[in-house]
C-alpha cells in the first residue's frame, strides 16, 4: 500500500519511553525524522505536564525535543473550548499543565457559574472538589474530560487515571463528558491542525491499539503500530478486536518504523 502524507503524530509513553526509561531506538527514531526533515509532533494524553515539562522529560532521556513540538490533551481541550466559546468561563479540576493551557488560551478560570468544567488527572481530588464539579455541571457547565485513561503508570505501579476520576463525576452528575484525548479524534485533529495539514495527511505512530490507533483511525489518519509497549505479537488479535480497528502498518521496532517513514514510500 502506498500513502501520501506530510506529518507524523508520535505517541510518547509506551512508544518512546516507559516511565523514565527510554525505549531502545527512540533517540535515533526522532533523529532520523529530523535528518529527513519530516514534520512531526509528540502527541500525549498526559494533561498534567506543560509542553516545556514534556520536552524536558524527553531530553533527560536523550531524546531531542522542543516544547513547540508537543501536543497535550490539555492544549487540545483549551483549543476546543476557545473555539466553541471564546473567552469562556472555565472551572478546572486538574494540575499544572491544564491550568497553564486554559490560561494561555485566554479563557477565564473561575469557580463561579462556569461555562465549562474541564477535568484531567487531579491527584488532589477530594470529596469537596467532586461535589463542586457535580454542582457546576448541574448548573449548566459543559463537562470536558482531557483524557479517558483509567490507569496511570507510576514508579509504585498503576494508579487511577483521569478517566477513573471522570467516571465518578459522570456517575454523580449523570452527564457524559466531551472527551478530548485518545481514542477521541479531537486530539489528533488538533495536532494535525498544528502542523497545518488535514488528518488524512498524517500518520500516527503508537503502541496502543485502543488509544493511538483507534484515535488515528477515527480522525482519518494512517497508522503505524509499533510493538514497543501495550501491544505485542501475543495480544495483538485481542487488542484488534477490542479496539475495533486495524493499523495500516505494523512494525516490531522503532527502527523499522523509521525505515518505513524515511523510505519515501509514504511521502510524495
Amino acid at each position: 500500500m502506498s500513502i501520501h502524507t506530510t506529518g507524523i503524530l508520535i505517541d510518547l509513553d509506551g512508544t518512546l519511553y516507559h516511565g523514565k526509561r527510554r525505549i531502545p531506538g527512540a533517540d535515533q527514531f526522532v533523529s532520523r525524522l529530523r535528518e529527513r526533515q519530516l514534520p512531526f509532533l509528540f502527541v500525549t494524553n498526559n494533561s498534567s505536564r506543560t509542553p516545556e515539562q514534556v520536552a524536558d522529560h524527553l531530553k533527560e532521556m536523550g531524546i531531542d525535543a522542543a516544547a513547540d513540538e508537543v501536543c497535550t490533551s490539555s492544549l487540545a481541550a483549551a483549543s476546543y473550548i476557545s473555539r466553541e466559546l471564546p473567552g469562556a468561563k472555565v472551572a478546572i479540576l486538574g494540575e499544572e499543565g491544564l491550568h497553564a493551557a486554559i490560561e494561555q488560551a485566554g479563557l477565564q478560570v473561575t469557580e463561579d457559574q462556569p461555562d465549562y468544567c474541564v477535568q484531567g488527572i487531579y491527584r488532589s481530588l477530594s470529596y469537596d472538589s467532586l461535589a463542586r464539579a457535580v454542582q457546576w455541571i448541574h448548573g449548566g457547565a459543559v463537562s470536558v474530560l482531557t483524557n479517558p485513561d483509567l490507569l496511570l503508570p507510576s514508579d509504585d505501579g498503576l494508579s487511577p487515571g483521569a478517566g477513573s476520576l471522570g467516571a465518578a463525576i459522570e456517575a454523580a452528575s449523570g452527564v457524559k463528558p466531551i472527551v478530548i484525548g485518545k481514542p477521541s479524534s479531537i486530539l489528533m485533529n488538533y495536532a494535525a491542525d498544528r502542523l497545518g495539514i488535514s488528518p488524512r495527511q498524517a500518520v500516527v505512530v503508537g503502541d496502543n491499539m485502543r488509544t493511538d490507533i483507534a484515535a488515528g483511525a477515527q480522525a482519518g489518519c494512517k497508522t503505524i503500530l509499533v510493538m514497543t509497549g501495550i501491544t505485542t505479537p501475543y495480544n495483538i488479535e485481542e487488542h484488534r478486536t477490542s479496539a475495533g480497528v486495524s493499523p495500516d502498518y505494523i512494525c516490531e521496532t522503532l527502527s523499522q518504523a523509521a525505515d518505513l517513514l524515511c523510505s519515501g514510500e509514504l511521502f510524495t
